[in-house]
């Protein structure tokens, strides 16, 4: 599966952004979906997931209540939704799939998009 994230962008703390993930290939609902951001200097991290079916979703706990992960399976797509967002959200965003089970962990997806940068200035 190809991935292509999208939606990223400057925005002041408190905003919102929409991230969009588009998935070519016919086995998208096969597939756990992930969000990941790498902050400058930083470590890849885990940002949220969700199950195939979508009926399970995870969090890291910096966003919780602030996030918002959904997929459709009808259009190949998985959304992060980024509601009152702090300039530590700052990051590369990238979304990721993972053929077997939903994972908070990188090294478990296959694939991944090419990520898009979210800034947050204060």
């Amino acid at each position: 599966v190809q991935l292509q994230a999208s939606g990223g962008g400057l925005v002041q703390a408190g905003g919102s952004l929409r991230l969009s993930c588009a998935a070519s290939g016919r086995t998208f609902s096969t597939y756990a979906l992930g969000w990941f951001r790498q902050p400058p200097g930083k470590e890849r991290e885990f940002v949220a997931a969700i199950s195939r079916n979508g009926r399970s979703t995870f969090y890291a706990d910096s966003v919780k209540g602030r996030f918002t992960i959904s997929r459709d399976n009808a259009k190949n797509t998985v959304i992060l939704q980024m509601n009152t967002l702090k300039p530590e959200d700052t990051a590369v965003y990238f979304c990721a799939a993972d053929p077997t089970v939903v994972s908070r962990i990188a090294a478990e997806y296959d694939y991944w998009g090419q990520g898009t940068q979210v800034t947050v200035s204060s």
